[in-house]
């Protein structure tokens, strides 16, 4: 389909915009996000950026790129330009986001309070001797004084000479997220210098304006020069009404484009369970009244209808996007071809973002290849066709179960998708359900639309399996993804040997928890998985009008929250909801309407009506040993292989689950490797 036989209801999303010197095709913009590989792994990056701009996005950001020694974040894996080798290495990335037609900026960042220096080992910078930002390190920063603001700069010249020779159409001036050295001298909470970058908001913003006035005259026409800024910040510091509306109003002409949002991460990438789609309009609709240059805005859209109507209203020039475009890195493409129904949806779980928090490789719900781009030459709209035909029986459809059957399809093979209940999505139907969990759902939805349509498919509703049906079936791959459910024994880290539960109290499974219309309270969760179930039963609960209090043997609640920036807006969350929860505590027993709870040597009686263990899950694998006592009759069956995948295998996330089923699905035929995957390696 040609640009010209773009749907008429989103042509506004693909006109180009001047910025500087360079031009956009159109209104989509994958802004900055770590893929978790960076300077570490070139060449993964480089393939990661370039599917976005195979997908149709008009500029492909490179994630926070550190600019010298005194911005090290090792420990999470950033961009970097260092020096000439890190040119080298980003030119990997510009030539081919180039070769796809799409512009590539650079987000070139210091940190400051939040450079870790961990690597570099040099003393962190920062407007006074403040403690650094970055979680755990006992650390302060050096107060830099005029003379190191100096040095500051002019290494930030260097850095935008070393991205110009990288082949970047944009260099970006980072002032966002709460970790960004021209954001601490601008926040009142950390600057209290009382010089001329101190005090005043004209003084406070000196350095933010000297950056931009450096890149400019260092970039001298060459690319433009972009600035992200956060308008607003919830911690403290900048407010929306006052300073950032005062910084545009005395910036905004400046750069070529400003890409605005809300500070800190944790607020800018709100996830589903806090903020809906667009959620940052009202606090970035000012910018477009008080600057003439391009303006980019985000809030996880996903919806063409959503993305158009901003566009259209003039909020905003440019659709941004980091975890929309993780979830589907074709979202333009597919709106172009009139393709809408193909998007995969983020569903702002951050997943994505937990892995930047690990320092590891980028993964996603949603989108099982992302990060897999060079290692395992995964494409997220391509697949290889089997080179044989293959018939596929598929038991189970949750996650893994329907991105196998979904995969193997798409690759010819006749798929039979088979599930016990009468609907299908397995652990989702019922998770999704939970507060804050809503969009789930669109994994089970996604896979489910595009299987129904699928002529080599068959879905079995309700037909519960055994191994004599699995060997009449005439199958030749049997994917086994039955699940795992949730024990009722206690057994997990913190209590390994289980619980001790007497007569007098009732004893229930999160999902069945769920299920149960006269559950008796008050009701006590006791949570050792520490990620959004125990907590989830524990609000969805509380909205029935039950009495609940969480306990938790960790010293936070949810702990894992705290990888997808949630922990401590949860926290608040669990407060306001009246949900009573004790931290750093075990179930000692639950018995005649109570339960005893251990906090070190003191003990506690809680009044208990029902008890609900969030623990550790037992994987489903009947049916696989069913059929390896029967492996003798494989042959005559036609069944070539048996495999057990997702939490069937080993319970996990949803991403998990979800990977496991594309694994499956890319690596049936495929010739087997000595390695499973490439691996960037040091050359000596």
């Amino acid at each position: 389909m040609t640009d010209e036989m773009v749907d008429s209801r989103y042509a506004a999303l693909f006109t180009p915009v001047k910025i500087g010197p360079v031009i956009a095709k159109n209104r989509f913009f994958a802004v900055a996000h770590s893929a978790g590989m960076g300077f570490a792994q070139p060449h993964a990056t480089a393939s990661l950026r370039a599917m976005k701009a195979e997908g149709g996005w008009s500029v492909v950001c490179t994630g926070v790129c550190e600019i010298d020694e005194t911005s090290d974040m090792m420990g999470h894996q950033n961009d970097r330009l260092w020096d000439e080798h890190d040119v080298a290495c980003h030119r990997l990335a510009t030539a081919e986001i180039h070769r796809h037609g799409a512009l590539a900026a650079v987000e070139l960042a210091h940190l400051g309070l939040g450079a870790r220096n961990l690597y570099s080992r040099v003393a962190a910078l920062g407007p006074g001797s403040l403690k650094c930002t970055s979680a755990y390190v006992p650390t302060q920063s050096m107060p830099m004084t005029v003379a190191d603001i100096q040095a500051f700069r002019a290494s930030h010249r260097r850095a935008v000479r070393r991205a110009i020779d990288a082949g970047y159409d944009i260099v970006y001036v980072y002032a966002a997220h709460d970790r960004a050295l021209p954001l601490h001298f601008l926040s009142t909470r950390y600057n209290k210098r009382t010089d001329e970058y101190g005090g005043s908001l004209e003084n406070r913003m000196r350095l933010l304006k000297e950056l931009i006035e450096d890149t400019l005259d260092e970039a001298a026409g060459r690319c433009a020069v972009a600035v992200r800024f956060a308008v607003h910040d919830f911690t403290g510091g900048i407010s929306l009404k006052e300073e950032g509306r005062a910084v545009i109003e005395a910036l905004g002409e400046l750069p070529d484009l400003w890409d605005v949002n809300v500070s800190p991460w944790s607020f800018d990438s709100s996830t589903a369970r806090f903020a809906e789609e667009g959620f940052q309009d009202d606090y970035i609709g000012f910018v477009k009244k008080l600057t003439s240059k391009p303006v980019v805005g985000v809030g996880r859209f996903t919806s063409p209808d959503a993305m158009v109507s901003r566009i259209k209203s003039g909020l905003v020039d440019f659709i941004g996007a980091a975890r929309p475009s993780i979830a589907d890195p074709f979202i333009p493409e597919k709106i172009r071809t009139g393709q809408i129904d193909e998007i995969r949806e983020c569903i702002g779980c951050n997943v994505c973002a937990s892995t930047e928090m690990y320092g590891v490789p980028i993964r996603c719900t949603q989108n099982p290849t992302i990060g897999e781009e060079w290692r395992k030459a995964w494409h997220p709209e391509k697949l290889k066709p089997v080179s044989k035909q293959e018939r596929a029986l598929v038991v189970g459809a949750g996650p893994a179960g329907l991105e196998a059957a979904l995969t193997l399809a798409r690759r010819g093979v006749e798929v039979s998708l088979v599930e016990r209940e009468s609907y299908l999505g397995g652990r989702i139907e019922w998770e999704s359900k939970l507060p804050g969990c809503q969009t789930l759902a669109r994994v089970r939805d996604y896979r489910v639309y595009q299987l129904e349509r699928m002529s080599n498919v068959q879905i079995y509703r309700g037909s519960p399996v055994e191994a004599d049906d699995i060997l009449q079936f005439g199958a030749h791959r049997v994917v086994l993804a039955s699940g795992a459910s949730w024990r009722t024994d206690g057994a997990g880290p913190g209590t390994p040997n289980g619980l001790s539960f007497g007569g007098g109290v009732t004893v229930l499974s999160p999902e069945a928890a769920l299920r149960e219309p006269a559950l008796t309270g008050p009701v006590v969760v006791y949570d050792d998985d520490h990620y959004y179930v125990g907590h989830g039963v524990a609000e969805w609960l509380k909205a029935k009008g039950h009495d609940v209090t969480l306990v938790t043997p960790l010293a936070d609640v949810s702990q894992w929250s705290y990888y997808t920036l949630e922990l401590r807006r949860l926290e608040e969350r669990l407060e306001d909801a009246g949900i009573v929860c004790v931290t750093k505590s075990k179930i000692k027993e639950a018995k005649d309407g109570s339960v005893v709870v251990a906090s070190g040597k003191r003990l506690t009686s809680l009044a208990c009506g029902t008890v609900i263990p969030v623990t550790l899950r037992e994987p489903n694998r009947r049916l696989l040993d069913a059929m390896e006592l029967r492996k003798d009759e494989w042959r005559d069956a036609g069944i070539e292989s048996v495999t057990l995948i997702g939490d069937a295998l080993a319970p996990g996330t949803v991403a998990a689950a979800v990977y496991a089923g594309a694994a499956y699905g890319r690596e049936l035929g495929e010739p087997q490797r000595a390695e499973s995957f490439l691996r960037e390696r040091a050359t000596l």
